[in-house]
């Protein structure tokens, strides 16, 4: 039985504490509440809630359990105790050598051996979540800040401002153009920083893991990097599922903008990766920083000693990621699933009437109803995002918790459930479109 206590609020907490800043009022998190109180399931709650608005990949989790079962040795520590002493004692931040060097030669296939990397600038961390706010605390001082283009992750705002005291300053992107950055929009964006005498330290983009699920284009990586180069800030690339569901020959990592650059101004490029959306493994906390920039390593090693990785968990993904064979052929069949997946929610949207954004499959979708909301406004998203949780019982993210300017976009992550399940979720969806049809009507 837990313990209550009186609350009397008499003694006072840091301002870190009782901020707003880590952002759980958002609708985001509160359409994560609703699934948690009601969650659906095929036989034992059908009428359930079902989630949404998670980017999630578990559809090749079969592919990882037979690896498994065909190589125990990945869970095991080897003959005698050696191994397993070495392992289970204090850890320096480098972390375990050899899955350093599995994770960077998991990075170059991922993105179709076009680029390489060194596993002496691979920082280890506890998650991309982590990765980021540890970037942010190395690039940026309190009160300054970082620009993001919209829409964007909503767990940013806890990320990168709740504990740092880092601003973000939205580049506003537009539907008319699929969401993609232009210069006008950065430049946009700094002057208003600038206005708020907010010291701009760097831009931070998501390639291809926005609310879009579609790939930066390779020019505009590249004038996204001219315009950090032009304004001496940083550029955080944040590529957690660069391989999820891109062919290596649509990805462009800014890795490979670099090494066509013969890596001039590299020193003020980032990037973040994580294991949670290709492998599927968001609870094995892994992420990574690559950072071109010397001091940048150096110090993201010091301070990863708060985030670190178990030894255990290192273990038994270097022995995973160094199998050749296994990677090459999950990354195929992923993709593929991720693929038909990815088909399988649009054409089911375009049945219902609603049509989406042009993505490249990635965990999600983003689907546009602002033609079937009352007034082009947040408050009316809002109202049909009420509706959509409380009657129709999906979990989705209104375009307003990921920052969108524009009322009416809904995230919509499909790869986090059975096809079975996702059925279930198109039909509700189907359904109530035809009752709002229906009402119309009369």
């Amino acid at each position: 039985m837990a313990i209550e206590i009186e609350q009397a609020n008499t003694v006072e907490l840091s301002k870190i504490a009782v901020s707003k800043t880590h952002g759980e009022d958002s609708p985001y998190f509160a359409g994560w509440k609703a699934y948690d109180e009601n969650p659906y399931h095929e036989t034992e709650n059908p009428s359930g809630v079902i989630q949404m608005g998670l980017a999630e990949n578990q559809v090749s989790f079969d592919l990882l359990e037979d690896y498994l079962e065909k190589h125990s040795e990945a869970l095991n520590w080897g003959k005698g105790t050696l191994s397993f002493r070495e392992n289970a004692l204090f850890q320096d931040y480098h972390g375990l050598k050899s899955f350093r060097q599995a994770m960077a030669s998991f990075m170059e296939q991922i993105r179709g051996e076009k680029v390489k990397f060194d596993p002496e600038r691979v920082v280890l961390t506890a998650g991309a979540t982590a990765a980021n706010e540890l970037l942010t605390f190395i690039l940026a001082d309190p009160g300054d800040a970082l620009l993001v283009p919209t829409p964007y992750y909503p767990g940013f705002d806890r990320d990168i401002r709740w504990r740092t005291g880092v601003n973000i300053v939205p580049i506003h992107c537009e539907s008319s153009n699929n969401f993609q950055v232009t210069p006008q929009a950065m430049e946009s964006a700094y002057k208003e920083a600038e206005a708020k005498n907010l010291k701009v330290r760097g831009v931070l983009i998501t390639n291809p893991s926005n609310p879009l699920g579609a790939i930066i284009q390779r020019e505009v990586l590249e004038e996204i990097l001219d315009f950090a180069t032009r304004k001496n800030i940083h550029l955080v690339s944040d590529e957690i599922y660069s391989g999820s569901a891109f062919s290596s020959s649509e990805f462009i990592s800014i890795a490979e903008i670099l090494e066509a650059r013969k890596y001039k101004d590299a020193e003020r490029v980032h990037i973040v990766y994580s294991l949670s959306k290709d492998l599927g493994l968001p609870g094995f906390r892994v992420g990574t920083i690559y950072s071109y920039n010397d001091k940048v390593v150096t110090t993201a090693r010091r301070m990863s000693s708060f985030t670190l990785i178990s030894s255990q968990t290192q273990h038994l993904l270097a022995s995973m990621l160094s199998d050749k064979e296994f990677t090459k052929n999950y990354i195929k069949i992923n993709r593929e699933r991720l693929r038909k997946r990815y088909d399988l929610i649009i054409q089911g949207l375009k049945k219902a009437g609603i049509e989406c954004l042009k993505g490249n499959a990635g965990l999600f979708c983003w689907m546009n109803l602002s033609p079937f909301l009352k007034t082009q406004t947040r408050e009316s998203e809002l109202d049909l995002w009420k509706s959509i949780v409380r009657d129709v019982k999906l979990n989705i993210s209104p375009g307003s918790s990921c920052h969108c300017n524009e009322p009416g976009w809904f995230r919509v992550c499909f790869a986090n459930m059975s096809e079975q399940t996702l059925e279930v979720a198109l039909k509700r969806i189907h359904d109530f479109m035809e009752q709002r049809k229906l009402g119309r009507s009369n």
